[in-house]
């Protein structure tokens, strides 16, 4: 079954997350991917993360698509203007990627290039617009395809905002779900109670809400995500637990164990496990769960 189907289904979805190489080397991702083969629904491939400039998404998941492997492709709206964004969009088509997640991509000013030109010509409804151009024959100059693309499309969405932000996010979603967007991806969760309230505000038979887990490393990572990230809350007995424990390791894999299987129990439908470079750490976690 595809991810769609699975999705369509009610079935429980686990995906992955691997980052691009920077550089052209792709055979570590195929080094990560051969062990949790079958046991992933399918492993998104982030667009640049960070502002940092690594190979691309549509590469990336390309390679893995042609080893077997399904994958979500990210279309970033901060790099590339109209032109670019369908071609690529044509391109990720043609090579057999079914799925795709539109983000906006953080600011470019934090990243490794702060001195690159954000595009941001299309904004993310603009951008699922235009794939609903696409996938209706024509692009956005009303120029018939030769080959019209069909894909299974997600996005973001941030479940800490408070206030007028959170209004914000849940009219886009609104948007979005109008747009054609079937799943969209939170931003890292560790306070259950806290995302109970966000998912009052909204309708959850209309959109797959797939639960973004964060590997966490170190009580230190934890503290300072807490302290420094907006919108993501790590709760005290959490960071206590991971600096009191022995084997720190054991205990990180064992909190991100046990909010997979809270948020399953909660009747959410999936997962995305970002394991931050500790993509050796995914089989350890796939087997508590």
């Amino acid at each position: 079954m595809s991810l769609k189907e699975k999705i369509e289904s009610k079935k429980f979805v686990i995906l992955g997350e691997f980052e691009p190489p920077k550089g052209n080397y792709f055979s570590p991702m195929l080094k990560w991917a051969n062990p949790v083969r079958g046991r992933l629904d399918a492993i998104v491939v982030p667009e640049m993360a960070s502002a940092v400039m690594k190979a691309s998404s549509l590469g990336a998941s390309a390679y893995l698509q042609r080893e077997g492997i399904e994958t979500i492709f990210q279309v970033c709206c901060r790099d590339r203007n109209r032109l670019a964004l369908q071609a690529d969009i044509l391109s990720a088509s043609a090579l057999g990627i079914k799925n795709i997640m539109v983000i906006q991509g953080e600011d470019i000013r934090f990243g490794d290039h702060p001195g690159a030109r954000e595009v941001n010509d299309l904004n993310i409804i603009e951008l699922l617009e235009a794939i609903n151009t696409l996938q209706r024959g024509k692009d956005l100059s009303g120029i018939e395809l030769k080959g019209t693309p069909e894909f299974f499309v997600g996005s973001s969405i941030n479940t800490g905002a408070t206030g007028g932000l959170l209004d914000i996010e849940l009219e886009n979603l609104e948007k979005m779900i109008e747009l054609g967007v079937r799943y969209v991806i939170t931003n890292p969760i560790f306070d259950i109670r806290r995302f109970e309230q966000f998912l009052k505000r909204i309708d959850t038979s209309q959109v797959a809400v797939i639960v973004r887990i964060l590997l966490l490393k170190s009580a230190g990572m934890a503290r300072y995500i807490d302290r420094n990230i907006k919108d993501i809350s790590i709760p005290p007995d959490i960071i206590r637990d991971i600096q009191k424990a022995p084997d720190k390791v054991k205990k990180c894999v064992e909190i991100a164990s046990q909010l997979i299987l809270r948020i399953k129990d909660m009747g959410l439908p999936g997962v995305l496990i970002s394991t931050v470079g500790w993509e050796d750490k995914l089989p350890m976690i796939l087997d508590r769960i």
